[in-house]
């Protein structure tokens, strides 16, 4: 399965509204943020919504807020709502849709893919992307710092 830029997008929106939890977070911070096209954002923002990972906040603060605390969001579920199956083929998910299916010599082979695919997404939270970004961001600037002087040492000669 490759993963579409919606699926990716929707996952770094996250993350950049659990940042910044529990304020509400204007959707144009979240595009300048990341880079991403308000407009495309304003659609996978409102999937996101429907499928209760934000909530809209009105007034003079307002924005999105995440729906649920971030250890109860999985990364398979959001790209499941973004994406739907995650099956790398069809047959996995529509037995129907292949006359080899049960006599497929690729077939364990896909179960495979999908479980292990699966499993990372699944256990991996919101929680857990959030504070990886703030790994990132603290690499960032600790880079940044100065390095303290240290004066060039004199050779004995």
């Amino acid at each position: 399965m490759w993963v579409s830029t919606k699926a990716q997008y929707g996952l770094r929106a996250l993350v950049e509204i659990g940042l910044r939890a529990p304020a509400a977070v204007p959707l144009k911070d979240v595009a300048e943020a990341q880079g991403i096209s308000q407009h495309y954002l304003e659609q996978i923002a409102a999937q996101l919504r429907r499928s209760n990972f934000i909530r809209s906040v009105r007034g003079a603060k307002g924005g999105y807020r995440l729906s649920r605390p971030m250890d109860k969001i999985t990364a398979l579920e959001v790209v499941e709502a973004l994406e739907g199956s995650l099956a790398p083929v069809t047959c996995l998910d529509d037995p129907e849709s292949c006359w080899q299916t049960g006599a497929c010599s690729t077939e364990s082979l896909w179960k495979k893919v999908d479980f292990a695919m699966r499993g990372v997404l699944g256990n991996t939270t919101l929680k857990d992307l959030v504070e990886e970004r703030k790994l990132i961001e603290a690499r960032k600037l600790v880079q940044l710092e100065p390095a303290a002087y240290i004066p060039p040492q004199n050779p004995v000669v």
